[in-house]
């Protein structure tokens, strides 16, 4: 089933970069961008992940950033696409990559790059969050018969990332200023604590922080 189109879930902040002479586009958590256009796609990664997949015959390009693997709590693919979300690795894939299919792009040329899925909180370990991202992403792709070009997984650090679409270059860096750390990991606790309650009440869908501070770390 071909994943509707969800236009709250488009990135949407715009500037101009003056680092690299472009457009920019800010990509908070539960967002994706698909883009014919020469910009820079940028994002600030913790625990979460980002996967930057393009086509290069057909000129196109995108990058999500999603929280989660999977909805666990729901009871199948139906239930997500009654109350689909953004948050999840599972659906925010599948949407990226039905984009680029609606722009153009063939399955077999996709070439993928994943970042993120740090553990940049000592006690989010126990959590595993960025772990299980990570796998879940290569897993995901891997199915998917997307090849992965390059990756830049786990450790310790909080990335921020910024894609060329058009050409397919990536520049990761690390985070170390404090100001950086402070709101990552803020950011880190109120996921965990989401998914804390989220244990405890299995009824219940957790409402994670749809909109983040993240965005304070880009130009």
């Amino acid at each position: 089933m071909r994943t509707p189109h969800l236009p709250e879930a488009l990135a949407t902040r715009t500037y101009f970069d003056r680092e690299f002479g472009k457009q920019a586009i800010k990509l908070l958590p539960n967002e994706y961008y698909v883009t014919r256009e020469d910009v820079v796609l940028t994002t600030v990664l913790g625990s979460c992940v980002a996967a930057c997949i393009r086509d290069e015959v057909a000129g196109v390009g995108g990058m999500n950033h999603f929280m989660l693997p999977d909805d666990e709590g729901a009871s199948g693919s139906a239930d997500r696409m009654l109350s689909p979300s953004m948050r999840y690795g599972s659906y925010a894939l599948e949407v990226l990559i039905n984009e680029l299919l609606k722009m153009g792009a063939r399955r077999e040329r996709l070439e993928a790059k994943v970042f993120g899925g740090g553990a940049v909180l000592a006690n989010m370990t126990t959590l595993n969050i960025g772990d299980r991202n990570a796998d879940f992403v290569l897993r995901y792709l891997k199915a998917e018969e997307v090849r992965v070009a390059a990756q830049d997984l786990r450790g310790p650090h909080a990335r921020r990332v910024s894609y060329f679409p058009i050409g397919g270059l990536a520049l990761v860096r690390r985070l170390t200023r404090q100001d950086d750390q402070v709101s990552v990991a803020r950011d880190e606790r109120a996921l965990a604590r989401a998914i804390a309650t989220s244990a405890r009440e299995p009824s219940r869908s957790p409402e994670l922080f749809a909109r983040q501070s993240y965005p304070r770390q880009l130009p």
